[in-house]
Order: C-alpha cells, then structure tokens, then sequence
C-alpha cells in the first residue's frame, strides 16, 4: 500500500479538459459518457496494482479550487468566463464514477457519470498509473543530474532551430517530480521560444499561461450524435461558438484527416488559426495541408501547424526543415520530455467508448490515420473504414 497521493491539485490536468468542460457544461449538460482504459503495451501490473490506484483516486475526492488557484485562472485563463470558474470551485471528483478491477497482471477500468463531470478523470488517472507502475516495479531511472544534462541538450538542438515548442508531458510523465525538473530546468534555461505547459497546475507555479484547445473525445461526441461525416464541420462551428476564436487550433485526425480536410470548409479554415497532426506521416499532411489553404487564396505561411505525435529530437528537426518557407510549426513535446529517463514509456491511453443519448449508449469511436490509434468496437471500426471511402 502507498501513503502518498500522486495528485495533489486539482488544476494537475491538461488544460484541454478544462476548455472541454467549459464548452460540455454550455452544450452537452447533461450528456453521460463512459471511458475505458486501453492497455496499447500489454503491460503486465503488479499484484494489488489496482488497489494503490483506487487508494490514490479516493484521495482525489479532497481536492479543491483554493482561492490562490481561482485568482490565478481569472488572470492567466481569461478564455474561461467567471460562471466555469465558479463552477470549478464548487466541482468535485467522485471516485465512485471509478470502477477498477485486477486479474493476475490484467487491470481493467472504466469511468462512468455525466460527461461534464467525468471528463475531468482521463489525465490524472493516466499519471496515476505512470507513476505507480514505475514505484511499485522498482524502476529505477536515471539521476536528476543526467535529466538536467539530456533537457538541456535537447533544448540547444531546439534554440539552434529556433523551433516553438510546448510541454504536453502529463499524461504520461515519469513521475510528477520529473515533470516539474523539466519544466524548471526550461524556465532556468530561459529557452527564447517556450510558449508553456498544458498542465495547468505546473502553470500556476511557474506563473505562465496554460496551453491546449481540444482533444478527440470533443468531436469523438459530435459524431455519435450527428454522425462520423460531419461531426468534424460541427464540433470546430461549436467551439467556434464558445471560444468566438481564441484557442483556434482545429483537430485533424479524430476521423482521418481525408474526413476532416472535407469539413474543414473556406469559413473554418479561415476562422482557425491553425490545425494539430497527431498521426500518420507529417510530411503527407504538411503538403495537404498547405494544399487545402491555397485552394481557398489562405496564406500558409498566416497559419499553424501543432505537432504532437511522439516527438524527438530528430523528428522536429526534420518537420522544421520541410516547413521552412512553407508554414509555421509549433511543437508539443509530452513523453520525450517528462519520460525520457532510460525506460521504455507506458503505452496506455483511456478513452470515451460511449455516450447516452435518449436512453440508448451509442458506441463512439476514433478513426485515426494510423490503425494503432484508432479506438473503438472492433466492428464499429470495420464498418467506418469501408464507408468511409463513400463520404464526400
């Protein structure tokens, strides 16, 4: 058993799901969802796995917004109106929207409740885990001295490329110190083109802005309520609606990015700022991308593109490269910066598998560029690719 609690804020989160919330609460109040975890590595856990994680999720029923943390949020994230702000003060987690259960090195869970409540779980759940499993494995990873000296060389490839990059690491991190070694050697370095964390909670203590606009449950919901061809069109005009601009980083690859490009219409891609690649390979994108701008006279070079598929090094040297004179990059770096101490990172991911409609769960699914990403019932899957070819 443990005697620590690995989430000590309720802001340590992804501000996308904040944004989310906001947006759940004004559209979608009183929509259920379920989530499920998806072991991706077939990671064999520890006996009694199941029971630190439900020991670390019950002590997350304590957590509030203290009045330092509101006052921050009212400062740093002015896109949030005052009415979400007072709701997430009054906002509490309910373990019982929870369910873990263990066979042998098999853990299964599940999350359950009113989506503008239960979105909230996925991230600290998620560290939960990462963290756990590296305690209770006795995983030892390298010393802080080595994390400063790999963070710091990364970070001069990435002042000689003068590349913007972000620190998306949350989810996945090595351990909650790691995460915040990282961000303190980065605010040391004073790195010219850090623009911030998504992690709210490491933003208020280093007294920055949070980054992050919408992640794939978003439009995942849309389309088991409207359909998989359009739901892309509806979420951006609905977020369009809520946010009237800020936070215009449009998601590509929830239904392919072939799906999304067909939605992606003169009015959206002009209100949007820029889009996020998430899957498949960068270099195809970039050049539909920039394609899909010219064809409606949209400057490339006034646009964004995010990057945030298992980045390195290496890889964003190469993006930057085949970007240059053609679009702007930014770069979130989560896993090679908050778990890159000499193990191999947990492969897991927790995603929604199903929202209530008139009484009736509709089985959702993500159809991403690559099959490895995609989520979903196996048949769910089988038949959205086959029709998807058929979508204009």
């Amino acid at each position: 058993m443990n005697n620590f609690s690995i989430i000590s804020s309720i802001l340590d989160n992804d501000f996308y799901k904040f944004t989310m919330q906001n947006a759940v609460i004004k559209l979608f109040p009183s929509v259920k969802t379920r989530y499920e975890l998806i072991n991706r590595g077939n990671h064999f856990f520890p006996k009694n796995f199941a029971n630190s994680i439900r020991e670390n999720i019950d002590k997350m029923s304590n957590l509030k917004l203290s009045n330092e943390e509101k006052i921050y949020l009212k400062k740093y994230c002015t896109c949030l109106d005052s009415s979400y702000i007072d709701f997430l003060e009054k906002y509490r987690y309910n373990p019982k929207e929870v369910f873990i259960s263990q066979k042998g090195g098999n853990i299964k869970i599940y999350i359950e409740g009113l989506w503008s409540r239960t979105i909230l779980w996925e991230v600290p759940i998620m560290a939960i885990i990462s963290e756990l499993y590296y305690k209770l494995t006795n995983s030892n990873n390298i010393s802080n001295i080595k994390i400063i000296s790999s963070t710091k060389k990364k970070l001069n490839i990435y002042k000689k490329l003068k590349v913007r990059i972000g620190e998306y690491g949350t989810r996945r991190r090595f351990s909650y110190n790691v995460q915040k070694l990282v961000l303190k050697i980065i605010k040391k370095e004073k790195y010219p083109f850090f623009t911030g964390s998504s992690n709210v909670h490491f933003s208020h203590i280093f007294s920055r802005s949070p980054i992050g606009t919408q992640g794939h449950e978003w439009i995942m919901l849309h389309a088991a309520k409207y359909g998989l061809n359009i739901a892309d069109r509806i979420a951006m005009e609905n977020w369009l609606n809520i946010y009237q601009g800020e936070l215009g980083i449009a998601l590509s690859d929830t239904y392919t990015s072939s799906i999304f490009f067909k939605n992606f219409n003169k009015k959206l891609a002009n209100a949007f700022k820029g889009v996020r690649h998430d899957s498949g390979d960068p270099v195809i994108f970039i050049k539909e991308v920039i394609k899909h701008y010219k064809k409606f006279n949209i400057n490339p070079l006034k646009k964004i593109i995010v990057f945030s598929d298992n980045l390195n090094p290496k890889k964003i040297s190469n993006i930057t490269a085949f970007c240059k004179k053609k679009i702007i990059p930014f770069f979130g770096i989560g896993t090679n910066f908050t778990n890159d101490v000499g193990l191999s990172p947990m492969n897991i991911v927790i995603k929604m598998v199903s929202a209530l409609f008139k009484k009736k769960w509709i089985s959702v699914i993500k159809l991403s560029n690559v099959k490895e990403k995609s989520t979903g019932k196996k048949n769910m899957l089988i038949l959205a690719r086959k029709n998807i070819h058929y979508i204009k």
